[in-house]
Order: C-alpha cells, then structure tokens, then sequence
C-alpha cells in the first residue's frame, strides 16, 4: 500500500511537473505611449518575433498607455517581478545611474543621427551597463526623436518663456534647463499631460513630434516652436535576476527578436518624426515656428551652462565624446 501510494505521488509529481514545463515564459511588457508611436511598434514587433520564433515557450503580453505601470514606477515593479521588460524614457534611470542625464542635456546633439553616432560608439554602448549593479540590464537604445517646445504663446526667443510653467519628466536636468529661462517646471506623469495642457494648468510642454501628434498635444497648444533642443530616447531593459533565469538558447533568440525590432522602431522614429510634423502643420490647429539662426544661437546661449552644472555627475569625458559625434 505503502509502494502504491508512493508511486502515485510520483506520478502526480511528473504531471504537475510537466504541466509547468509546458507553460510558457511570460514576458510582460509596459510602456507608456499609444501603440502607433515607434515605441507602440518597437513593442508589437517585439511580441510578434519572439512569439514566431519560440512558439509555446515564450509569451509576450503588451500593455502600452500606462495601462500597467507609468515610467515612474516601472523600474521598481521590475525588480519586484510584476513586469519584464519595459522601454522608460533615459531621464527616468536616475535613482540607478546619474551618468544617463547625458541625454537630457539641452543642444548637445545637432540631430538624431548624431545620438545614434554617439549610442552605438564604446562609450554609448558602455552607458547600457551603468544600472547592472542596481539589477537593471540595459538592452539597447529606442528613438523617438528629438524635442520641441510647446506653449499657449509664440516661443521666439528665451525671454519668451520667462514665468510661464512647462511640464517636465522627472528630471533635475531638465528642471534646470527650464529655470535657466527664468521658467517654472513642473514634473508629471506623461499620462496627465493633455489634461493639464487643456485646463491651462499648465503653460506648455516639451516632446518629440510623434508624442504631440500621438497623444493630440497640437489640439490644445497653439504654438510649437521648432526648436530640436533636446532628445527623447528610451533604454529597453529587463531585470537581471529574469535575464540571467532564461536558458541561454531562449535569452539569444529574445536578444536577437529585441535587435531586429530595435532597428524597426528607430526606423519609425526616422520617418514619424517628418510624418507627424507635416500632419500637425496640415490640421492648422497649432503653428509650428522655425527659429533663425540668430534666434536659436540665443536659446543655446541660455541653457548651455546647464551643462557646467552637471559635468561633475555625468562626466566631463562623457559630455566631450557625445559632442563629437556632431562632428563625425
């Protein structure tokens, strides 16, 4: 009796046993923008890939718009186990590295080209590496493009923007951006930006053409100043502790669907960015001001110093070799 019961339990071991190595790796992915923007697409390629190429063992769910978790939380949830992988903007990685403020300083890059020029050199590709020893692997960089000015009055020169309060992500880079213009930021989830821009709780905001057109900013701000003053790039990451838990044969195949969709969604950055420049411009409901060279030579001359200001925590080496990746 002592035998049967024994074997039976055995038997039920190897079911349950086999029933959990039939369920898939699930991989839960939170983001924080509509699924149209290069991010939206970066991740539905993502889910797509892995999905085709490792039917029954790995599942990739979606979930875009802040549904699970907006970027100020998501780190945290991360390393708690409740998401996988996320894609949070590089002004969120703080608390995790101080080096990633890099991105967030005002007219380092001339253009997105040169962003990519400095991502994918030596000390770009070592910046992936600077949150491991908080658990946070970094997989590679997302565009979106680079950032303009939106406000309810025309925005020619700095003094233009004195007094007035703009939403910033939490950022104390970009808080001292704005206070250089004698402005007032203010830091807000992503997710209450509209609102507060429709309400006039706010002035005015910055952000890439794709997230003013994507998430209808252009209908409640009159004016967009065209001033690519600054870059909105993503870290997709995971944590350590899932990253080093997939066999090997499962983590290569994810890293390689991540690239292939990677480079499918800077794409989509590339020619979004000239898209929904020119839809904005076509609906009439905001006007987009170009500066001269002589306005634009004035804005940089009011924030540049920010960069002085935090040289020490990122790095004067740093600031150097992302400047010459304009020049290249």
């Amino acid at each position: 009796m002592k035998f049967r019961l024994l074997g039976a339990l055995a038997a039920c071991a190897m079911i349950f046993a086999s029933v959990a190595a039939a369920d898939p790796i699930v991989i839960k992915f939170s983001h924080v923008v509509a699924e149209n923007t290069p991010k939206g697409q970066m991740a539905n390629r993502f889910k797509e890939l892995v999905e085709a190429r490792l039917p029954g063992k790995v599942k990739v769910e979606v979930f875009p718009n802040s549904q699970l978790f907006g970027d100020n939380k998501v780190l945290e949830a991360m390393l708690l186990g409740d998401v996988q992988m996320a894609a949070p903007s590089l002004s969120k990685f703080k608390r995790y590295t101080k080096k990633l403020q890099l991105f967030d300083l005002p007219f380092l890059f001339s253009d997105l080209k040169a962003v990519e020029r400095f991502q994918q050199s030596p000390e770009g590709q070592k910046l992936l590496h600077a949150t491991e020893k908080k658990g946070i692997v970094g997989l590679g960089y997302l565009h979106n493009g680079m950032k303009q000015l939106s406000a309810s009055k025309p925005l020619r020169v700095p003094e233009d923007a004195k007094k007035l309060k703009f939403r910033i992500m939490s950022s104390d880079v970009l808080a001292a951006q704005f206070k250089a213009l004698d402005a007032m930021p203010l830091k807000k989830p992503f997710s209450e930006v509209f609102t507060l821009l429709q309400t006039k709780a706010i002035d005015g905001q910055e952000n890439t053409w794709s997230n003013i057109y994507s998430k209808k900013f252009y209908e409640v701000q009159p004016y967009i100043t065209e001033s690519n003053h600054g870059v909105l790039d993503y870290m997709v990451v995971t944590s350590r502790e899932f990253w080093n838990s997939l066999p090997d044969d499962i983590r290569g195949e994810v890293k390689k669907a991540l690239d292939e969709a990677i480079e499918l969604g800077n794409k989509v950055a590339y020619e979004k960015s000239v898209a929904d420049r020119q839809a904005i411009i076509d609906s009439g409901r905001s006007e987009v001001i170009e500066l001269t060279p002589e306005q634009r030579a004035k804005w940089v001359a009011a924030m540049k110093p920010v960069w002085k200001q935090f040289e020490d925590q990122i790095g004067k080496d740093l600031i150097d070799a992302a400047w010459a990746a304009n020049k290249q």
